[in-house]
């Protein structure tokens, strides 16, 4: 065997080792944020069955005719008071803390819930939302290749399956909130030059003609009729997350609260 081809086959087999490698890693690190999500649930679950869930009063409120906090949200916001609610998609794998800092809108981009550094992140509000205070509020979340996170979303692209999950679960810390879906829609990033309707732009939808025109414009997108629309005075929520069939493409699932 020649000097060359020993060569070759020593950094073949050199290449296919940091690649199982690789690829360990990614598993491991899958698994291990895997199984993080798995403890929140349980401990929100848990939380969420006893009482029939009663709202029970929160230590860290004290003043007079504050609201109280529901008793499911009790040890995970004295374990992180950055979580700001709870989603869940019945028959799919999205069940999560929605969380967000007001320091650093981005930051469950790449932090877990104990704000160590992970890859997933976790959903998380838009910088321009607030619980309270919104009539829309975004909710941001990875398209993981792993299928965590908001991947389930892109399964909304078939209206087959909007039929059997035509509403959600979203949680604050003081109110259990359903959510029927009004669209889902296939858009981008664009620039900021660009000028053409930006669904993530919810801060020009502040008032009751822009508010009217934020949804017309989201039912023009539509990519198939659900029969459900919002006006003014209802309060939307807005999945995104990442759609690989354009640059820089994105899928959004946009719901209304049922009162």
């Amino acid at each position: 065997m020649s000097r060359i081809k020993k060569i070759l086959i020593a950094v073949s087999f050199l290449l296919l080792v940091f690649s199982l490698v690789a690829v360990a890693r990614i598993l491991l690190q899958n698994y291990d944020e895997q199984r993080k999500i798995e403890e929140l649930t349980r401990v929100w679950e848990k939380e969420s069955d006893k009482g029939v869930g009663e709202a029970l009063p929160s230590p860290t409120i004290t003043k007079t005719h504050e609201p109280v906090m529901l008793p499911e949200f009790q040890e995970l916001y004295e374990r992180n008071p950055d979580i700001a609610g709870w989603l869940k998609i019945d028959g799919t794998r999205i069940e999560y803390p929605i969380m967000q800092n007001l320091q650093d809108a981005e930051y469950y981009l790449n932090h877990d819930f104990d704000k160590k550094k992970s890859k997933s992140g976790l959903p998380f509000l838009d910088e321009h939302s607030r619980i309270n205070g919104s009539d829309i509020l975004l909710i941001h979340g990875h398209h993981m290749k792993s299928g965590t996170m908001f991947a389930d979303l892109l399964e909304y692209k078939k209206e087959s399956f909007y039929k059997e999950h035509a509403a959600f679960e979203f949680s604050t810390l003081y109110e259990r909130e359903e959510y029927e879906i009004v669209a889902v829609i296939l858009s981008k990033v664009y620039r900021k030059s660009d000028d053409v309707f930006k669904y993530y732009r919810i801060e020009k939808a502040s008032t009751p003609a822009e508010f009217d025109s934020y949804v017309q414009n989201i039912k023009k997108l539509a990519l198939y009729d659900t029969g459900v629309t919002a006006q003014y005075g209802d309060k939307l929520i807005v999945l995104s997350t990442c759609e690989y069939s354009t640059e820089n493409g994105r899928l959004a699932v946009v719901a209304r609260k049922r009162t």
